[in-house]
């Protein structure tokens, strides 16, 4: 764990070389109606032994339970193999690969990584990974805007997108000038077509689609990609990159494809460890390239025509000059990406379509199960992808505690974050999921829901 040594003594002494009296000083230049203004109820602090043990007790929290939730995050088989090399102490510690000449293994790693996301999402262009699935979507709304420096400042964003992503975006645009219109829901879970009337050309800088989006609807790429780019705008595709093992890349929506492609890396062979971390994915057109943020590796031959792999571009300011930057998020998930691309390797397009095909055939096999238990019912008719929602005839979180306490993450309740859907259960079946483990569910639910309420 790190080990902080500095004491009071040495703390003061560092403050006057400075000529200053308080640390607090130091961040003077803050505005003051920036700092929290709350104060907080912090525990007295605890020495190693104590601390050992604290942390031993939370991870004795975690359970191993049946789970059909999804919502961004997956439960996926990864081979042994692929977190066996990527623990190896050449990838596990490296930092940062500044220097070519002694980080040639993680570079090229890299240029791997970004070889085979510009295949699997048809993109002209992949970066070195972001740092998470939300975060990309927000990098990918700031390239949008100074793309088109000449449009206002204003985005579509539609309800079928992550609930959490949509809060990201208004936490990090927020400050930025940047409007977020949002685009309700039709009655069949996507975008609701006659809201773009609204939006004439030359009126917004970028339309954002989640395929499948939030409820694993499919929404119509095709069309709403056509529409937008004779909008004069770009499009910002929001992936599942396992879904892409079946689906249309977005490089191929419409006639000319998705202009920036982003999404959370975690299906590719990244567990789901109480949260995190996980890595973001993006991609885009050449025309955009300098607009990137993020790094790029590329291959190269030096004087004497030996092969080798290099920085080819990054956005250096970022690390100098932080008002000049393209992103201020300057976390690289390296050894995410090292697992992604052992798991894309190893699976192969096959095994990926393999994978997606399971997954897929467990969700139809799920929702056939669990709609011939009374008061049960599918609530979109549209195709989809991975996930589902489940109209239930009881309060959804009433029943996914009672499913808990059969060791059964049942999905996730969409009330929170959709009013009108306090009964509405989102559900996904991985590769994962076998038959008796549906029978399970569908056993479980429906001894619950015949209780007496």
């Amino acid at each position: 764990m790190p080990f902080i040594p500095h004491t009071p003594q040495e703390i003061q002494e560092m403050l006057s070389l400075l000529g200053v009296e308080q640390m607090e000083q130091l961040f003077a230049e803050i505005p003051a109606d920036l700092f929290c203004q709350e104060s907080f109820t912090l525990p007295a602090p605890l020495n190693e032994m104590g601390l050992t043990r604290l942390m031993r007790e939370r991870a004795g929290q975690d359970r191993t339970m049946l789970c059909f939730a999804g919502a961004g995050a997956y439960e996926h088989h990864i081979p042994a193999a692929i977190w066996e090399i990527a623990t190896r102490g050449e990838f596990y510690s490296a930092y940062t690969p500044y220097q070519a000449e002694a980080s040639q293994g993680t570079l090229q790693v890299l240029y791997e990584y970004q070889s085979m996301m510009a295949a699997l999402l048809q993109m002209e262009v992949v970066n070195a990974s972001l740092y998470d699935g939300a975060t990309a979507l927000a990098e990918a709304v700031f390239m949008a805007i100074r793309s088109k420096a000449n449009l206002p400042k204003r985005i579509l964003l539609p309800e079928s997108v992550h609930p959490h992503y949509r809060q990201v975006l208004h936490t990090i645009l927020s400050g930025q000038g940047i409007e977020i219109a949002a685009l309700p829901l039709s009655s069949h879970g996507h975008i609701d077509s006659s809201a773009l009337a609204a939006y004439p050309a030359g009126s917004f800088a970028a339309l954002v689609l989640a395929q499948p989006n939030f409820f694993g609807i499919l929404e119509q790429t095709d069309q709403l990609t056509d529409w937008a780019q004779q909008q004069q705008s770009l499009v910002i595709a929001q992936v599942n990159p396992l879904s892409l093992g079946l689906l249309q890349p977005p490089g191929c929506w419409g006639s000319s494809g998705a202009d920036i492609a982003c999404g959370e890396g975690q299906p590719l062979g990244i567990p789901l460890s109480s949260g995190g971390p996980y890595f973001g994915f993006m991609g885009c057109k050449q025309a955009l390239l300098r607009q990137m943020p993020g790094r790029i590796a590329g291959r190269t031959r030096d004087k004497d025509q030996a092969e080798g792999f290099v920085l080819t571009l990054q956005a250096r300011e970022q690390h100098i000059r932080r008002a000049k930057a393209t992103s201020n998020i300057c976390t690289n998930q390296g050894l995410m990406t090292v697992a992604a691309t052992l798991y894309l390797t190893l699976l192969g397009p096959s095994g990926l379509q393999q994978t997606a095909a399971a997954c897929h055939g467990n969700t139809m096999a799920l929702a056939n199960r669990l709609q011939r238990i009374p008061g049960v019912r599918l609530h979109f008719d549209r195709p989809f992808f991975h996930e589902i929602v489940l109209q239930l005839p009881k309060s959804a979180p009433a029943v996914l505690a009672a499913l808990e306490q059969q060791q059964i993450l049942g999905g996730v309740a969409l009330g929170p974050y959709y009013p009108g859907m306090e009964n509405m259960l989102l559900l996904c079946a991985t590769e994962m999921r076998t038959p008796s483990d549906i029978e399970q569910l569908a056993t479980a639910l429906s001894a619950i829901l015949a209780q007496e309420s």
